[in-house]
């Protein structure tokens, strides 16, 4: 029987590569496109049978690049988050699945570090010991006890709800179905957006960017949360507005904020500037989109990658196949 053939279009670090070569040996061949001369490019896509890429939009030959993948019977990709991707363009029959949870633990312990960076007011009181202020009558806050509100419960979500609770925090939890087999204290969907805003001393962002969640969090939103709750958006900027939160930031400097997903993101190595000047304020913490970046992390998340892949070439169904409904419409 003829092994499957496997196109990786984007250049894997070494473990990367050994990560897809133990997952995939036993049931495909692999090519790796940038290993391939440009005039070949076409051809070897056009006989892949799957595809494992990164940011498949900038790792293919041209525009007409996405049609040369028509032939494939998976799209998989190395990330979880999937609003990269030009669904308008890829051939309509062919799957993509995501990565979900592959980064979930790296993830989670990033939103822990910041909301309890936040609730210790370490970021204020470094900068005030700085200026030579020995504030010891300002108040910092304790996790334990406090309600945690997750949005998008998910591998990113639950991985962060589990270190909360070693902590003694309250889950109120929101995903699609409004049911989880998880421990929570409430699990809604997002029609509960309101109730969880209200009651939560420390918001969790970590849903996917859809039609359905850009912009979820505004002016409104901020505004019924509770005057020094802590909001940590590992998710994508664009679910949170962004002038309304720097506003609510700048006028509540009690609401503090963990950001890791930025609204404006350098391409490769360039500077750094964002539209409002969030990293002025006193009651942010930032990070510069590398939560999920570990030294195992990016080998462990390849693995799990090309498993999927390798699951769906013997035939089981693959998981974490996406609806572009919610992406297109």
């Amino acid at each position: 029987m003829s092994k499957a053939h496997v196109v990786v279009t984007f250049s894997p670090s070494p473990a990367m590569r050994d990560a897809f070569v133990e997952a995939l040996d036993a049931v495909a061949t692999i090519t790796h496109l940038p290993d391939v001369e440009h005039g070949e490019r076409a051809r070897a896509l056009q006989s892949a049978d799957a595809v494992l890429a990164w940011s498949i939009g900038g790792e293919l030959p041209g525009p007409e690049g996405p049609a040369l993948l028509a032939s494939a019977s998976l799209v998989q990709l190395l990330s979880a988050g999937v609003d990269h991707i030009p669904f308008d363009s890829l051939p309509e029959g062919v799957p993509v699945a995501s990565n979900a949870g592959a980064y979930a633990e790296p993830m989670a312990e990033h939103v822990l570090a910041m909301a309890l960076a936040l609730a210790k007011r370490l970021p204020q009181s470094h900068a005030a010991m700085r200026r030579g202020e020995f504030d010891q009558e300002t108040h910092n806050r304790s996790i334990h006890g406090s309600l945690v509100g997750v949005l998008g419960f998910g591998g990113i979500g639950q991985a962060s709800a589990k270190l909360f609770r070693a902590l003694g925090a309250r889950i109120h939890a929101l995903n699609r179905s409004g049911h989880t087999d998880q421990p929570v204290d409430h699990i809604g969907t997002l029609g509960d957006l309101d109730t969880v805003l209200t009651t939560a001393d420390v918001l969790v962002v970590s849903l996917p960017l859809t039609r359905a969640t850009r912009g979820l969090i505004g002016q409104r939103e901020l505004g019924l949360m509770k005057p020094d709750a802590i909001l940590v958006n590992v998710a994508r900027a664009a679910i949170v507005d962004e002038d309304a939160l720097y506003e609510h930031l700048r006028r509540n400097p009690s609401f503090s904020a963990g950001i890791d997903a930025w609204w404006q993101e350098p391409r490769g190595r360039g500077a750094f500037v964002t539209r409002r000047p969030f990293l002025d304020l006193p009651n942010v913490l930032g990070s510069p989109h590398n939560s999920a970046i570990t030294a195992d992390s990016l080998a462990a998340a390849a693995r799990q990658a090309a498993e999927n892949v390798a699951r769906h070439l013997r035939g089981d169904p693959a998981h974490h196949l996406v609806d572009r409904s919610d992406y297109v419409g």
